[in-house]
């Protein structure tokens, strides 16, 4: 549901970005979006009990998270909002769709992310969704889809580095993030441009950040945590159909029949993925971080005295070295090698 409800926010920031560029130039409003992104989660990160300095969050830490800042926070959205300028609010929203082709490529490859045969099948679905929507827009050019599918590599590279920060909560990620890429990219972009605009546009360009981008990225980052980056992209690759919906809906605009069909592939697609199930027998080593969890009796026995076993709460806890068998995603516990694809735990016999 976390992954949802960002694809949503995420969704309605490419129509709503579109019409800001008209009286902010490209870098400082992605500056503007950004420290909306923080002001946004603001409240969250007070109410936390358990904020960190990212410096004293460990060296791990503290490099992901300005991977994250860098590719995610600095260069994505510059080059979104440069392709943005060039091309339909339209055509970017279904172009963003490389994203999740990047994320996938780069989990396999890169960050030891398992897929089944199951979400093979899937990720070839919303590929394939994609592609028949992506057929009938008409764009600006080979330029503006350069410039998307690069800025989609670099969030494909944020979504890894993100979901793997386990030292700070997703809303203290977002927080940083935010406030580090958006002072850049304003400063920069208001150098650039002598200025940054009128105040009303940059009191809506906060707004959208705040909601689109803070809001968003947190609930991202939560659902990457439990699901892993991947199949958590795969979610958040609803994003476009919701500025469809949006665009049919508040917009008038009409729903077309490659629209019907790519809708009905993404359906399809994800009911697959979620079939998939996962078993082996495999080792933790002793691990200490911290990450929103509830004590499943699996991976959180540590007690709490008056707090439920079903409550969900953050804190710095430590795992036990153990071995066993069950269902399991690529979340924050299971960053294990698979030498064999989805092999049933062996007979004790």
């Amino acid at each position: 549901m976390a992954g949802v409800a960002s694809a949503f926010l995420f969704g309605a920031a490419t129509p709503a970005s579109k019409a800001l560029l008209g009286g902010i130039q490209a870098q400082a409003l992605a500056g503007l979006l950004y420290l909306g992104a923080a002001l946004g989660v603001l409240p969250l990160v007070i109410r936390e009990r358990t904020f960190r300095w990212p410096w004293r969050a460990g060296r791990s830490t503290l490099m992901l998270l300005a991977g994250a800042i860098v590719l995610g926070g600095i260069l994505g959205p510059l080059l979104l909002l440069l392709g943005l300028r060039a091309a339909s609010a339209g055509s970017v929203s279904l172009w963003l769709n490389l994203e999740f082709v990047a994320t996938v490529m780069l989990g396999h490859f890169v960050f030891r992310e398992h897929l089944s045969p199951r979400g093979w099948i899937a990720a070839a679905g919303t590929l394939i969704a994609a592609v028949i929507l992506a057929g009938g827009e008409g764009g600006g050019g080979i330029f503006p889809v350069v410039l998307i599918a690069s800025g989609c590599l670099c969030w494909g590279f944020d979504n890894h580095f993100t979901a793997l920060i386990d030292s700070i909560s997703p809303a203290q990620t977002t927080f940083w993030k935010g406030i580090v890429a958006g002072a850049f990219n304003l400063l920069v972009g208001g150098a650039v441009a002598g200025g940054t605009g009128q105040p009303a546009p940059i009191i809506l360009a906060l707004l959208v950040g705040a909601v689109s981008y803070g809001f968003s990225i947190t609930l991202y980052v939560t659902a990457a945590q439990g699901l892993g980056a991947t199949r958590s992209q795969m979610v958040f690759s609803a994003a476009p159909f919701f500025g469809l919906l949006l665009s049919v809906t508040v917009l008038v605009e009409d729903f077309t029949g490659a629209q019907v069909m790519a809708a009905v592939i993404m359906v399809l697609s994800l009911l697959v993925l979620f079939s998939e199930k996962h078993a082996h027998v495999h080792r933790h080593d002793f691990l200490s971080h911290q990450h929103r969890h509830h004590h499943d009796g699996a991976h959180h026995d540590h007690a709490h005295d008056g707090l439920g076993a079903a409550t969900s709460h953050a804190h710095w806890h430590e795992h036990k070295s153990q071995e066993h068998a069950h269902e399991h995603l690529p979340d924050l516990h299971h960053r294990h090698d698979h030498e064999e694809d989805d092999e049933p735990p062996p007979s004790k016999e």
